[in-house]
């Protein structure tokens, strides 16, 4: 049960309004007639009708930008599909001389839900180009149970190389470059940045991770997000679905130890991008995000988590009728903006041990 009492009453009442709109059922909290299917593929067109209502209702109105799309091979691996957005609609033609800051982002869903073709993503791809002056590389990659880890991570890789590849010819500039994603995005995010500094360590500014979970043991999860009286085992145990899922039944335990599936469990986070790490109150994942700021802390990545009081793991993207998201979505334009100025460079920490 929700702490109901710690639940922003914006929120509140706009997950209220998220029952039915138009005739459509939105079952966002899987409340009232209604319920999202329990098998992951089925879950799919339910959730993708709930994105498309909810965007409805919140008002959403994605500008007018130019885009293209393109697929990306992967070795051993599916292809994996990517849209690039720039800030105008002009596209690559208003792009000034030495080119724009790069955003990669992957999305959120269990890493069974989403694409890029889903409403509420589209807007949010195409606002943060416009509204950052960025271009943003938003990345699609094959969805569990079908397709199983390790090939995400691995398309995720793809797609970044790709970026940095091909950063010159879409109007890009590769020494100026992020990457971003939410909930499970932003585990395949965080696993992007540690395999580009395991493998040809591209220089990256930032990692944007929203929500994310880095720890796919379970070990992070805290209960006290959303009851007093649910045990961290029966948490633990309602979470092994999705993460069989996505990491396949077979040894899911040791899997789940390596750090490209969980990448708070590496040995050494140093050399990694500066974090922006965004966390919500009433979400079971929120120590996932501490932890790892913590983490990068402990090895001198420069790393800021922020805790949002009253807000779900979902309501970030309720914009326009909750204030903390759009104060969300404030900071998270004026950090991308950061891109265009020249780096930060902090002087060396006095690092110790991970606690």
């Amino acid at each position: 049960m929700w702490k109901r009492s710690r639940l922003d009453p914006f929120v509140t009442a706009l997950e209220a309004r998220f029952g039915v709109d138009n005739g459509v059922e939105v079952e966002l909290r899987q409340r009232g007639r209604e319920r999202a299917p329990s098998d992951p593929v089925a879950r799919r067109e339910f959730a993708r009708r709930a994105d498309a209502t909810a965007a409805q209702v919140l008002g959403v109105a994605a500008p007018e930008v130019a885009f293209e799309e393109h697929r990306v091979p992967v070795p051993r691996y599916p292809d994996a599909r990517v849209k690039v957005f720039w800030p105008t609609s002009e596209g690559r033609a208003a792009v000034p001389p030495g080119g724009l800051p790069i955003l990669v982002y992957f999305f959120g869903g269990s890493f069974t839900l989403g694409g890029l073709d889903w409403v509420g993503l589209d807007a949010m791809y195409r606002e943060r180009a416009a509204e950052a002056g960025v271009i943003v590389v938003a990345g699609e990659y094959s969805l569990a149970p079908e397709v199983q880890y390790p090939a995400q991570p691995e398309q995720c890789w793809s797609m970044f190389e790709w970026a940095v590849a091909h950063a010159a010819e879409f109007g890009g500039d590769a020494a100026r470059i992020a990457i971003g994603g939410a909930s499970a995005g932003g585990n395949l995010a965080a696993v992007t940045a540690l395999m580009n500094r395991d493998r040809n360590q591209h220089p990256v500014r930032l990692q944007l991770l929203e929500v994310p979970v880095v720890d796919l043991r379970g070990k992070y999860l805290d209960p006290r997000a959303i009851s007093r009286v649910l045990p961290a085992a029966v948490l633990r145990h309602l979470s092994k679905p999705i993460v069989r899922d996505y990491l396949g039944t077979h040894r899911t335990a040791e899997v789940a130890r390596q750090p490209y599936a969980s990448p708070l469990v590496a040995r050494d986070h140093s050399g990694l991008p500066p974090a922006l790490i965004i966390t919500a109150e009433i979400d079971p994942l929120r120590r996932d995000g501490a932890a790892y700021a913590r983490a990068l802390a402990a090895s001198g990545v420069p790393a800021t988590c922020v805790r949002y009081l009253g807000q779900s793991h979902q309501s970030g993207g309720y914009r326009s009728l909750n204030p903390a998201a759009d104060h969300l979505h404030r900071q998270v334009i004026s950090t991308l903006r950061t891109l265009h100025d020249p780096e930060v460079v902090y002087p060396a920490p006095a690092t110790g041990r991970q606690p």
